[in-house]
């Protein structure tokens, strides 16, 4: 069982992290400034997201038709498809919006079981070591919670059904990618992507100004490492 973020396993942490000015820091100042700036990203992302248009109205993270679908789009306008196609898009990225909010509790339980190792590298490694550790340990219980949510949200769309039939069937001959063979398993893929886009941001924002936190505790810690 991995050991959870204790102030015993900070001080651990903290022994070895002198060199970077972390050593001035009590055990509970870095366990809880660190938590406290994890929690905040996350939460700011979720939020971002999951309100109307944090997809669609993002162009960082909105999430296009498949390649496969996009190279068939210009024949699709001709034949007066246009509209169907518009409507797949908003459809698909309203669909990632109304996954999203399930993102909040798993990120928050990835802070709180956190072992020693994982908040040392995330201290002291590149600009998005939290990222990197929010997708290892919840992008799979999220795929699983957003997928039957967007397989709501797209249900009812006609050409979501004709795609989903024509991929399956293209993907067995190579001629579409198999992680596109199935669109609500591509938006989901997508809205993950979106959401560890946006908390890489939220952290990189944090490690670059730290003073520019509301935080005292998020300005002592993530300046003691800067």
């Amino acid at each position: 069982m991995r050991q959870l973020i204790t102030a015993a396993g900070f001080a651990l942490f903290a022994s070895h992290a002198s060199a970077l000015g972390l050593g001035d820091l009590s055990n509970a100042d870095a366990s809880q400034g660190l938590k406290q700036a994890l929690i905040q990203g996350a939460e700011r992302a979720v939020s971002q997201l999951g309100a109307a248009g944090g997809f669609l109205n993002n162009p960082q993270v909105k999430i296009p038709l498949p390649a496969s679908m996009q190279k068939a789009e210009k024949a699709m306008r001709m034949f007066g498809m246009g509209k169907q196609a518009d409507e797949l898009v908003v459809k698909m990225n309203e669909a990632a919006e109304a996954a999203v909010p399930e993102a909040k509790t798993l990120l928050v339980n990835a802070v709180k079981n956190m072992s020693v190792s994982d908040a040392k590298g995330i201290l002291t490694g590149g600009e998005d070591s939290a990222t990197q550790y929010f997708r290892k340990v919840t992008a799979g219980p999220m795929a699983e919670k957003f997928l039957p949510i967007v397989k709501k949200a797209t249900e009812n769309v006609d050409l979501a059904q004709q795609y989903n039939k024509f991929a399956d069937m293209g993907s067995k001959y190579g001629l579409v990618n198999k992680d596109q063979a199935n669109l609500e398993q591509y938006v989901t893929a997508k809205a993950l992507d979106g959401v560890y886009f946006k908390i890489a941001e939220e952290e990189k924002a944090i490690r670059k100004d730290p003073m520019g936190q509301a935080s005292n505790l998020l300005k002592k810690v993530f300046g003691a490492v800067k």
